[in-house]
């Protein structure tokens, strides 16, 4: 059989499918030593000390169009090293080989000549019966001309076995009779990954719709009603479900993905914003907020991640600006293209700081590779710090764990190609920094004042790792980067 059929089980509980001889085998027993990795469709259990002492791990790969599949779903394949006890990577799939819980980023960029939307998944595939999409972003029909980018995140709890797979949905067939209807940029670093927390952390994760409006606002605070959650006494829905409200302190790594359809053309010129508030002890303030390019008569859709601290009570809610003479419908339904996605961690085994980008030093002109400077705006942390008193570039880790990060930046510019690039710089003297992951957007929307650039990536670190963001402008200018909203930088920490 082929390895596709047997990820699906074909060879039976108690037995695997064994790559190299080609042939279904009984899992071993752990009789007397603990279990370091179960058995699964495709690989045996592995006995010894189990790998769950960790108690958080990253994974990041790379990923490709299928060649020959077509629209409606065109299905993308995720490359990588397969880590035998985590995760293995097969047919293009993610199949997980540990319970617990995991958070997944992928940033993406492309082209396309679809007539209406193209729509970028998220899956989660538990058996053959139970699929659920996470999350889903649209990126909305623009004739083809400008490279468009996105990320699409999601969290859940998961066990051995479980499939996470990527794919490009299009509302129509309008797309599907030429092979060069959809062109994905292949160049860029890091464009899938996961951070995966041990049970043992105590950490919870939640799923929730948002529920569609059924008119036409301007402003829009969404509700929403659960899909998932792994433990509903330490997390849960406001009363009046516009938020959610945590049960102790701890640390909160989240993200809403809104689809909207727009009318009028101030939308296309002034765009909206995406608003996160944490309300703590009856007053509520701003977290962040990240901007989108506005469209008229299209379907796209907007999206914020972020990481806080939370105190027991606190809540957590969201409200989406459009401008005055815009009329925005909200959508919601199943398909993950309305979502929000959270994982809570206790205290002890986790950490977040939030930055803003900083006044000084914003690079302008023919800008090559130039580093951004960063204004801290949450409390210090002992884990990690800006380096330097105020306005610095350096995000220095000063104990091992495993780092989740999301850049957003909101700019002028007329470049050709933007390039936003985390790198990391080990503790070694002399080392160049390499990069984590890299993001590329395109030409400016036409009308637009504003455009916006953002990544996602999870990743290792060490005491002494120090991360930077540096933006590249290929053919033009960059005018003006904003500082005062739009521009920021969130990290959470967890502890290995």
């Amino acid at each position: 059989m082929s390895e596709k059929e047997a990820a699906t089980g074909m060879c039976g509980h108690s037995y695997f499918y064994n790559t190299e001889m080609e042939e279904c085998q009984a899992c071993t027993e752990c009789d007397s030593q603990p279990m370091a990795s179960p058995c699964s469709a495709l690989s045996d259990a592995v006995c010894g000390s189990p790998s769950e002492s960790k108690l958080s791990l990253s994974w990041s790969g790379n990923v490709d169009l299928v060649k020959g599949s077509e629209f409606p779903e065109k299905q993308l394949h995720i490359r990588g090293n397969s880590d035998g006890s985590l995760l293995s990577c097969t047919d293009g799939w993610i199949v997980l080989h540990q319970h617990g819980l995991v958070w997944v980023d992928h940033n993406l960029a492309l082209k396309h000549v679809c007539r209406s939307f193209v729509q970028a998944c998220l899956r989660l595939n538990a058996s053959e019966d139970e699929r659920r999409d996470l999350s889903g972003m649209r990126l909305e029909q623009r004739e083809g001309k400008s490279l468009q980018s996105a990320s699409v995140s999601g969290a859940t709890s998961v066990e051995p076995g479980h499939v996470l797979y990527l794919s490009l949905k299009s509302a129509t067939n309008q797309c599907s009779q030429d092979n060069e209807d959809v062109h994905l940029q292949s160049s860029l670093i890091s464009p899938f990954s996961l951070l995966w927390l041990s049970h043992d952390t105590g950490a919870v994760a939640m799923t929730a719709q948002a529920v569609a409006s059924a008119h036409y606002h301007t402003n829009y605070r969404p509700a929403f009603r659960t899909s998932s959650i792994s433990d509903p006494y330490m997390v849960g829905l406001t009363h009046d479900n516009r938020g959610v409200r945590f049960r102790e302190s701890g640390t909160v790594k989240f993200v809403l993905q809104q689809a909207l359809y727009t009318m009028g053309q101030a939308c296309i010129s002034e765009g909206f914003y995406l608003l996160a508030y944490v309300n703590h002890n009856g007053s509520s303030a701003e977290l962040t907020r990240t901007f989108k390019p506005g469209v008229h008569y299209r379907d796209t859709s907007i999206s914020l991640s972020a990481a806080t601290a939370v105190d027991s009570g606190d809540m957590l809610t969201f409200e989406i600006l459009a401008p005055a003479q815009c009329n925005v419908r909200y959508f919601g339904d199943d398909s993950g293209i309305s979502m929000l996605s959270l994982v809570w961690i206790p205290s002890a085994v986790s950490t977040a700081l939030s930055a803003s980008v900083s006044r000084k030093g914003l690079p302008s002109g023919a800008v090559r590779n130039k580093a951004l400077f960063f204004h801290q705006t949450s409390p210090a942390v002992p884990q990690v710090a800006l380096a330097g008193t105020k306005d610095h570039r350096d995000f220095i880790f000063q104990e091992a764990g495993t780092a989740s990060v999301a850049l957003d930046l909101r700019l002028i510019h007329s470049c050709s190609l933007i390039k936003l690039t985390l790198l990391q710089q080990s503790g070694s003297q002399g080392v160049q920094p390499a990069p984590v992951a890299q993001q590329i957007g395109g030409h400016m929307p036409e009308g637009s004042v504003w455009a916006s650039v953002g990544l996602r990536v999870s990743f290792q670190v060490r005491n002494g790792t120090v991360i930077f963001a540096t933006v590249d402008c290929v053919r033009g200018r960059i005018n003006q980067i904003a500082y005062d909203a739009g521009s920021s930088m969130s990290i959470l920490w967890t502890a290995a």
